[in-house]
């Protein structure tokens, strides 16, 4: 798989802040009522769906610099926004270390408080906070208390379905044959509480990020 190369970084620079301002305002109205929001990072080419089948550079030095400035920013806003519901809250990074793009600022309150609180794994080994994002912000960066947490791709049971879900024989064969294969790489299994199996392959580092 090719990576794509990323041209224009300019117009990217640009909408990276259109995308920062446009994220600053929490909708108070939808987290009552809905009690989570977020803020991924919608920023061209670092979002969407690869349509080409090539691999998506994550971004890098000044881009990356710029992107954390702006969940930082973002973090701090809602920051303020909540502190006036006088209630608890859940607001932290999402920073994850491999797949900067996939990195997001969370918030939470009532019931899905301790939904996200449970969100990642905690690895066996957890490890300080000692990544190239420190020297890029490095005092923004410091304010912030980082914890290690596993970034995992999960895989379901009920993924491949049943057989009369496919058109035929052959296509449910191949897709369970390549859930097989999936699972003879080195994973964590969880039974949920309606009895599927949950399969959790670990694919780097993510550091959820909390104001100190």
């Amino acid at each position: 798989m090719k990576t794509k190369k990323i041209r224009g970084l300019n117009q990217i620079w640009k909408n990276i802040e259109k995308w920062k301002n446009a994220q600053l305002k929490l909708n108070i109205e939808n987290l009552k009522q809905y009690e989570r929001d977020y803020a991924k990072i919608w920023v061209h080419p670092f979002s969407g769906i690869s349509i080409t089948n090539s691999k998506k550079t994550e971004p890098k030095r000044e881009t990356k610099k710029r992107i954390l400035n702006g969940l930082i920013d973002i973090y701090e806003s809602w920051k303020n926004q909540l502190d006036e519901l006088n209630e608890p809250y859940y607001l932290k990074i999402w920073l994850f270390e491999e797949r900067l793009s996939k990195s997001q600022v969370v918030c939470a309150i009532g019931n899905s408080i301790d939904y996200y609180n449970s969100t990642f794994n905690i690895p066996e080994n957890t490890k300080k906070f000692k990544t190239d994002f420190i020297g890029l912000i490095k005092t923004r960066m410091e304010s912030f208390n980082w914890e290690h947490r596993l970034d995992e791709n999960i895989l379901f049971s009920s993924d491949i379905g049943d057989r009369e879900d496919y058109k035929n024989e052959i296509e449910y064969l191949e897709n369970k044959k390549w859930l097989d294969n999936r699972l003879k790489k080195k994973h964590v299994i969880k039974i949920l509480k309606d009895g599927t199996e949950s399969y959790a392959f670990e694919i780097g580092k993510v550091w959820i990020g909390e104001k100190k």
